[in-house]
């Protein structure tokens, strides 16, 4: 896919660049537990300020309602980036009114101002394109050119990433162009043989992916809550597992296509079966296809894969030319049933083919249980956003930059 480019701005030395970042971090009483897309964005950033560039750098965090919430508010993260960066990122308290433009007319060439959440202002993702075009047209006054660099939002149409993008020059930013070189690399190019690893809770946020896949994968590894559904399919019983009984025939219907095609589905032979949802929750491991057969009965939880499922899962990893991961094989918070995600983890990292974990929760897990970003081929700043690529779908903050 051709998109412009940073370099189809021409010189961008005193022109006032707004960048549509996506430094939507975990947050909890203002203290940032991972700062992964914050270091995601400093790329171009740090090309930009050496260009002479005066940086307007906006974004979302959170789900705030559309009005101004000090628990989403991104001070904690610009105070964050001026540590990362060196240099001072000011902070602005609105994203559009007298202050915001008072901070940007005092802009000198390679300095930086962050204006608070988007999100704060309920057209931002209203559903009324006239709303959004009117937010992005306050938003367009504040700069000469428009760079998108959120890859984690290019899947929605959103005021600051499809509007804004039509009224200013525009092109992608370096980390938008190097997820999606990444995504044409799994879905076109992809050096074989190719394993996919998903987990996560849910097989219907899933769904599109498998059948996205399934013409272009070797072997599916399937993990997570996710993997009840297909036990289920299977015709075995997962007690009180996580289960989407109303995708139970669609999965089947996805096993059976699989076997067609010659495309190879490891599910688990071993799950970690809890009495309760509890870091303290007694537990232990029984065989995938006799959930209900642990001293907790029908009321069991399965919250991980088992030790020898992880080992299998593992020996496919490192026999693969290529490796896509989205989503964690258990509860990987909780130390008791994070032993999947992090052989999982620890495989990707000591095989030698091209291995990308897929965003969201899968970059938090790495990252929590003491990965390095090095230790990747690629880690995704987009789980959404990755999802919906491989799932084939048309994403308008890539087709408006086209």
């Amino acid at each position: 896919m051709f998109m412009r480019t940073i370099e189809s701005l021409g010189p961008l030395k005193s022109k006032t660049v707004i960048i549509r970042c996506d430094l939507n971090v975990p947050l909890s009483d203002g203290v940032i537990s991972d700062d992964g897309r914050i270091r995601a964005s400093l790329s171009t950033i740090r090309e930009l300020r050496e260009a002479g560039a005066r940086l307007v750098l906006i974004s979302h965090l959170g789900r705030p309602k559309g009005v101004p919430d000090a628990e989403y508010s991104l001070r904690p993260v610009a105070e964050r980036m001026s540590e990362l960066l060196g240099a001072p990122v000011r902070f602005v308290e609105e994203t559009i009114g007298d202050a915001a433009s008072a901070a940007v007319s005092e802009l000198s060439d390679g300095e930086v101002v962050l204006l608070e959440n988007l999100r704060f202002t309920a057209a931002e993702t209203s559903k009324d394109a006239g709303e959004r075009r009117e937010f992005a047209e306050r938003l367009a006054s504040l700069g000469d050119v428009f760079i998108s660099d959120g890859f984690g939002v290019v899947h929605r149409q959103q005021a600051s990433v499809y509007e804004l993008a039509q009224l200013l020059p525009s092109a992608a930013g370096r980390l938008v162009a190097a997820e999606l070189d990444v995504l044409q690399r799994l879905t076109t190019d992809a050096k074989r043989p190719y394993t996919v690893v998903l987990g996560g809770s849910k097989v219907s946020d899933k769904l599109g992916v498998i059948a996205h896949l399934l013409e272009r994968v070797d072997t599916l590894l399937i993990g997570g809550g996710m993997v009840f559904t297909f036990l289920a399919a299977q015709g075995h019983s997962v007690a009180a597992s996580l289960l989407e009984t109303d995708q139970i025939e669609t999965v089947r219907g996805y096993l059976d296509e699989a076997e067609r095609r010659g495309v190879r589905i490891v599910l688990p032979v071993d799950i970690v079966v809890a009495e309760k949802f509890a870091a303290d929750a007694a537990h232990e491991i029984v065989p995938a296809d006799a959930i209900e057969s642990s001293r907790f009965g029908a009321e069991g939880l399965g919250l991980d894969i088992g030790p020898s499922s992880a080992t299998a899962f593992a020996a496919a990893i490192s026999q693969s030319e290529t490796v896509f991961w989205n989503g964690p094989m258990g509860v990987f918070e909780i130390d008791a049933f994070a032993a999947g995600t992090r052989t999982v983890a620890r495989a990707l990292t000591e095989t030698e083919g091209f291995t990308v974990v897929g965003g969201g929760d899968s970059a938090a897990a790495v990252r929590a249980l003491g990965f390095s970003d090095d230790q990747f081929g690629h880690i995704s700043t987009g789980g959404g956003a990755s999802l919906e690529y491989l799932e084939g779908k048309s994403l308008p903050g890539l087709e408006v930059l086209a």
